[in-house]
């Protein structure tokens, strides 16, 4: 089977690996059967790989959402992005960012969900994913002369992918996402982020916080999974804490670049830590 190629994200997606892809490629096991994702984010790992057999989750309701989507109604999809593409401004942004406030939300089509996801991370600030306590999205309209909303070629391509292989999309937690991984598999987490100084918080990624509980959840699946004879790889920022918790764990230091931070001076290169059990 051939499989599809030069497969891309297919939204922008803040935290996503795009960036780090030579770095996360050069600490890749030699070979594995089934790949996992725990938190998929963005997908950059997984679409330059395009493995065979794999299984993809998220916490995230609406991302997910927009993977089964373009799985199974990329066409429909693609329409809605048409729409959101010929009325785009700031009022219409605002106007569509509302819908997760009013009663509408619980009648809209999960085509219709994923289309509003993927307009908003296009045209909004930064194209960042950010909701409050009650789940309502809330980031500010953004500053782009011509955003690619539609983006109908690689929504294709992925598409195709996803009905080419074996693939399972879940939503849920991370660690039942990997239950059923063995001996040769390979698992890579890409959590949210433990904060690099104390006042800074955990990315508002879904209306429950990613909290030191669950890094701490994530580090003893990590070893599970490793005495399982899984291969397992995660990043994470690189801070005493980080470095202490996995300190049995084979550590790599590379450089990534911050461009999301409110401060200009604390933009640019910064250590990140990639993980490995081998």
């Amino acid at each position: 089977m051939i499989v599809e190629t030069n497969l891309k994200p297919i939204t922008k997606w803040v935290g996503g690996k795009r960036q780090l892809l030579p770095q996360l490629l050069n600490c890749l096991p030699a070979s594995f059967n089934h790949y996992y994702e725990p938190f998929i984010g963005g997908g950059a790992l997984l679409f330059a790989l395009a493995p065979q057999h794999a299984t993809i989750n998220d916490s995230n309701t609406e991302l997910i959402n927009v993977y089964q989507v373009v799985k199974n109604n990329p066409q429909e999809l693609l329409l809605e992005l048409k729409k959101h593409h010929h009325n785009n401004s700031k009022e219409y942004y605002l106007d569509i960012r509302n819908w997760d406030r009013s009663e509408a939300w619980h009648h809209i089509t999960d085509v219709q969900r994923a289309a509003r996801l993927l307009y908003m991370l296009r045209v909004d600030f930064n194209g960042m994913y950010r909701v409050n306590k009650k789940g309502q999205f809330n980031v500010p309209y953004g500053r782009y002369k011509n955003p690619d909303i539609i983006n109908s070629d690689n929504i294709l391509k992925v598409s195709h992918y996803f009905n080419q292989v074996d693939i399972e999309i879940l939503q849920g937690d991370f660690k039942d996402a990997v239950q059923s991984a063995q001996k040769h598999d390979f698992v890579y987490f890409d959590p949210p982020y433990i904060p690099l100084t104390k006042t800074a918080n955990f990315t508002a990624y879904t209306k429950d916080d990613f909290n030191f509980e669950d890094q701490q959840r994530l580090r003893d699946l990590f070893i599970e999974l490793a005495n399982r004879g899984v291969q397992v790889m995660l990043s994470n920022s690189d801070t005493q804490l980080t470095r202490s918790l996995y300190k049995d764990a084979y550590i790599h230091t590379v450089q990534a670049t911050r461009s999301i931070n409110s401060n200009a001076q604390k933009r640019g290169k910064i250590n990140e830590l990639i993980i490995t059990s081998y």
